[in-house]
Parts: structure tokens; sequence; C-alpha cells
């Protein structure tokens, strides 16, 4: 039924000043609109609403990822932007903070301002 209708993404912030600066300027996706309640993105096709919460605590996984034809270059460019990569004790990184995967993805793990756990996988089935 739903097949065929658009995806709305929805990240919470406590900080919404820090999350507009990071996922326009930082991570680079369009600006649309924001109202008392959020602010939206326009995240190649994907819309992205950053809604604005009173508290939360950030969630130990992930929320929000990106596939990326070649994640090294990828990480290189955030990393010039101030993105900091995870690193896990559980996960084999290498020194970019890429898992490889025995499916063959590789991915990478940051934190949007409000701790969120935003993600980039690289996958050979794209």
């Amino acid at each position: 039924m739903l097949g065929s209708c658009d995806v709305v993404a929805f990240v919470p912030t406590v900080q919404p000043e820090k999350a507009r600066v990071f996922y326009e300027t930082v991570l680079g996706l369009r600006f649309d609109s924001s109202d008392h309640y959020a602010m939206m993105f326009e995240a190649n096709g994907v819309r992205l609403r950053i809604a604005r919460v009173e508290k939360f605590t950030p969630d130990p996984f992930t929320i929000l990822g990106w596939l990326v034809p070649d994640i090294d270059t990828a990480i290189r460019d955030l990393v010039k932007r101030g993105v900091r990569f995870e690193r896990y004790g559980i996960f084999k990184q290498d020194e970019l903070g890429v898992c490889t995967f025995l499916s063959g993805e590789k991915v990478a793990w940051f934190k949007d301002p409000d701790g969120n756990t935003l993600s980039l996988t690289q996958s050979e089935h794209m």
C-alpha cells in the first residue's frame, strides 16, 4: 500500500540551531522550511523532518544513514567539515573508522549535535 508513497524520515533535536547548521552546512542537505515544531530538509528525494523536542536520550543505535558510492572519500570530506567518526570496541574498524562486514558492506558511524547516531554505508549491492 505505501510502496509507491514518498518517505519522510524523522530525527529529534533539543538544539535546533545547531541541528540546522549540521544538517544544512556540514552534511549539505537542502533546508526547506521551519516552524515551531520542526525543520524540513530535502535529502536526495527523501524529506527529513528534524523535530524539536523538549528532551530525549539518544538511542545507542543508528537512526539515519546514507548509501555512498565511496565511503573513504565521504569520510574524508566530512572530517574536513568537523565530523568525528565513532570507534566501537565490538567491531574491527580501519584507520578511518570503517567496519567491513562479511557481506562486503562497509559502514562508518558518526553523531549529530544531539548525539543521534548516523551512518554511511558503501555496498556492493547498490
